[in-house]
């Protein structure tokens, strides 16, 4: 057995069981819920709020930053050309560079951060049922092991509309 999961109409209801499933003894990393709206007044839909997508954005925008200071900078001292008494390092034309670099950096920062956490690519399948997308509220447990009695058991008990089992 893969995974059991439940189709529950109400919100309300999706609260309770995901109450019991952890005071089953479930973490919260193997309880998914699917929903085809937010229900932003309840607790389980913020269990995944955290997020370090933005500092690592600005990180990368940083690294990019120093990186596209560091090229223009040493490309300019590199070459022994004759500027005429100006500076040799200009700020002005090293903009474009650094803008885009800068920009570089935070846009694969933000890329690699996205893959690394929804775990793309991935070999496992994704629980998932059309219902989902219909309305309902799907509530499920993926590899439940030793639990799948208490795991059907909690669905069952708070109402859901359907206990799917799949393999």
């Amino acid at each position: 057995m893969t995974a059991i999961y439940g189709l529950f109409a109400e919100p309300e209801a999706v609260q309770r069981v995901v109450d019991t499933l952890r005071r089953a003894g479930i973490a919260n990393r193997d309880i998914t819920v699917i929903s085809d709206e937010p229900y932003e007044e309840f607790e389980f839909s913020h269990r995944d709020k955290a997020t370090w997508l933005f500092p690592l954005a600005a990180l990368g925008g940083l690294i990019g930053l120093v990186s596209a200071t560091l090229l223009t900078v040493s490309t300019e001292r590199a070459w022994p050309i004759d500027v005429g008494g100006m500076p040799v390092v200009a700020l002005w034309p090293n903009l474009v560079v650094t803008f885009e670099l800068t920009m570089l950096g935070a846009i694969l920062t933000t890329v690699g951060a996205l893959l690394v956490t929804a775990k793309l690519p991935t070999r496992e399948p994704a629980l998932y049922d059309a219902e989902g997308s219909n309305g309902q509220i799907l509530v499920g447990v993926l590899r439940p092991a030793g639990a799948a009695d208490a795991v059907r058991s909690a669905l069952e008990q708070s109402g859901a509309l359907a206990v799917k089992t799949t393999d």
